[in-house]
C-alpha cells in the first residue's frame, strides 16, 4: 500500500482529474481484503451513500497503534478508502486524533472535485477512524 506522501506526489504529477479518478480507482483495487466477517453492520460507516466498511486493530501498546482495513462497493469510494487508510493506518491513537484530515485531503484537491455526497462520506470515514482511535486510547 502506498503512503499518503506517495499518493500526494502522484496527484501532483497527474494534471488531469480524469487521470486522478483513474488513479483513485487503481488505489482502491490495490486495497488488501478485509478480514472475513467484517463486512457487516458493526463495521459499516454511516453517512456514506455507497456502502463502506472499516475495521481497526490495535496493537495493545501504550499508546495504541492502529491498523485499518476498509472496503466499499463503489470504485472511486474504494479509492477514497485507500487514501484515508494511507493517511491514518499504522499511526498511534494520539497521532490519528491530531491529524487534520481536511487539510491533508485539500492538498489533493479532493474538496473541489468530489460530489457533496462523496465529501460527506469521506468525512464519515474520518469520523469513524478517529472514534476507533479514541476507543483504543480509552481502553489502553
Amino acid at each position: 500500500m502506498q503512503t499518503f506522501e506517495e499518493i500526494t506526489a502522484d496527484f501532483e504529477y497527474l494534471d488531469d482529474w480524469e487521470d486522478r479518478y483513474r488513479y483513485l480507482i487503481e488505489l482502491g483495487r490495490a486495497l488488501p481484503p478485509m478480514p472475513e466477517g467484517t463486512q457487516d453492520e458493526a463495521h459499516k460507516v454511516r453517512g456514506c451513500v455507497s456502502q463502506v466498511w472499516l475495521d481497526s486493530v490495535s496493537d495493545g501498546a501504550s499508546p495504541p497503534r492502529l491498523t485499518f482495513t476498509g472496503e466499499s462497493d463503489a470504485h472511486i469510494v474504494r479509492g477514497l478508502v485507500a487514501v484515508a487508510l494511507a493517511l491514518f493506518s499504522g499511526r498511534s491513537a494520539p497521532e490519528i486524533l491530531a491529524v487534520d484530515a481536511e487539510a491533508a485531503f485539500a492538498r489533493l484537491g479532493l474538496k473541489e472535485h468530489l460530489t457533496p455526497q462523496r465529501s460527506n462520506g469521506l468525512r464519515s470515514m474520518v469520523g469513524r477512524i478517529k472514534a476507533d482511535a479514541e476507543r483504543a486510547l480509552a481502553a489502553a
